[in-house]
């Protein structure tokens, strides 16, 4: 995908400007995206992000200690609906995560070039969307101060975790995920790290910086062990991408409800992931490139690809809804029926038509050239997916188990401050982790941004 001098020198439409401007160098990058970090200044945008997120980071905390103090009891979830907020949370999180190895790792190992603007964003927002998802189903457990059971460790009673449960599959499926991509996202950093060690004044930000770049040198011997190391941990989490989300897809088709009980699920929730993901990856870079002036390496051209692969998933998505009603009516379960029926036209058929309008309607907006090329538009269109995606788990989670085979046990779900409080909190711990990781990290990777502007520059000479 390397610019050639036509495409450099050509005036282009903003969907097909060049994945870099041709004109930097490599000083001019470094000194722009260490800047951000090493700016002594921070202006009262920061400092009110950081007020708004930390405060519901403070909300997330005492909703915690609450839960802890008095139990599940405080949420909504009852019998039959035993499933809510923490759930839908957990399922959505860990779609989010998935979106960033996809754009990271895959990206990666198809050489496409565009990636390279955009990778550290996706890198960070998998690592910090993953630890939210872990921590919803540990919330969920009841008596959460008891999660380590799920791990098989040696202890005095010989007792083993109970291999059929969802709850142990999370818990395997969520630390290989974690770990990978923490390892990925921190071995695409070390020669940024030095850089960062090397342009830094203060004796504090060196040794720190120093520190964490573990010796880099950058010497033949260095990148040679990087270059493998890096493409090997992509290698290893492109896979993930499929196999942690269809480990939380089993964790509904397994069980033996209607609505749940589908070979699709794994598929459908794959897919699923990667359309939140993208969304999500919108949502994050759109400001931040308002905000940083970062225009020649955040291109149009780069929300136009995320939007045309947004716009690829949705349809898989719209495919899996027709499926899902197709095989119910086919099936002639009369349970299943049931269930597609109470999706449509029950107690909860505004969240079912909502997720319609804004998973399948929506983003059929993305067609048009001049919705591509509005960062606004397109930013507009990823938080409808957003909100659309959460209700989807959520429709999932209610319509499988508020009507199911007997009506003598059947019973709505109402949420409580509480539900609110885990999810409005959750979302403003990883609004503070991102800023924090922006402050303190280059949001950019400068290695890769400079070879590219270098191959550009060769292209166009």
């Amino acid at each position: 995908m390397n610019a050639t001098a036509a495409e450099v020198a050509r005036p282009a439409a903003p969907e097909a400007a060049p994945v870099l401007l041709g004109h930097h160098t490599d000083g001019s990058i470094t000194d722009r995206i260490t800047g951000i970090v090493l700016q002594r200044g921070r202006g009262a945008g920061f400092w009110l992000a950081i007020g708004i997120s930390g405060a519901a980071t403070v909300l997330f905390v005492v909703a915690i200690a609450w839960l802890f103090a008095r139990g599940v009891g405080i949420w909504g979830i009852n019998q039959p609906v035993s499933w809510g907020f923490a759930i839908t949370n957990y399922v959505w999180w860990v779609a989010i995560g998935n979106s960033g190895t996809f754009i990271s790792a895959f990206l990666l190992l198809l050489r496409q070039r565009w990636r390279t603007s955009i990778n550290r964003f996706a890198e960070a927002m998998t690592i910090f969307a993953v630890a939210m998802a872990g921590l919803m189903p540990i919330l969920h457990l009841g008596r959460p101060w008891f999660f380590y059971w799920l791990a098989p460790y040696p202890n005095a009673m010989n007792v083993w975790p109970q291999w059929r449960s969802p709850l142990v599959w999370d818990f395997f499926a969520i630390a290989t995920y974690l770990i990978v991509s923490i390892l990925f996202w921190y071995m695409g950093l070390l020669p940024d790290l030095a850089t960062m060690r090397d342009a830094a004044r203060r004796r504090g930000r060196q040794l720190a910086y120093g520190l964490a770049a573990l010796g880099w040198r950058g010497d033949a011997r260095h990148w040679h062990h990087y270059r493998s190391a890096y493409l090997l941990l992509g290698g290893v989490a492109a896979p993930l991408v499929i196999s942690v989300h269809s480990v939380v897809a089993f964790e509904f088709s397994f069980a033996n409800l209607p609505g749940w009980h589908s070979a699709i699920y794994a598929p459908y929730f794959i897919a699923g992931a990667l359309f939140s993901g993208l969304a999500m990856a919108l949502t994050i870079t759109i400001p931040l490139r308002a905000i940083f002036g970062l225009h020649d390496f955040i291109t149009a051209r780069h929300l136009a690809n995320i939007a045309k692969l947004m716009l690829a998933c949705g349809w898989i998505i719209t495919y899996t809804y027709v499926i899902e009603l197709f095989t119910a009516f086919y099936g002639g379960d009369r349970y299943e029926i049931h269930t597609a029926l109470a999706r449509m036209g029950g107690d909860y058929a505004w969240i079912y038509w909502t997720v319609v309008a804004c998973n399948v309607l929506v983003p059929q907006l993305i067609w048009w050239r001049a919705v591509r090329a509005s960062p606004l538009a397109l930013f507009a269109i990823s938080i409808l997916v957003n909100v659309g995606m959460w209700l989807e788990r959520m429709m999932i989670i209610l319509t499988g188990l508020y009507q199911d085979f007997l009506p003598s046990s059947w019973g709505n779900f109402t949420p409580t401050f509480w539900d609110w409080a885990i999810l409005a909190g959750s979302l403003g711990a990883f609004a503070l982790l991102f800023i924090l990781f922006i402050r303190f990290v280059p949001a950019l990777s400068m290695t890769e941004l400079r070879r590219l502007n270098r191959d550009i520059t060769q292209a166009g000479s």
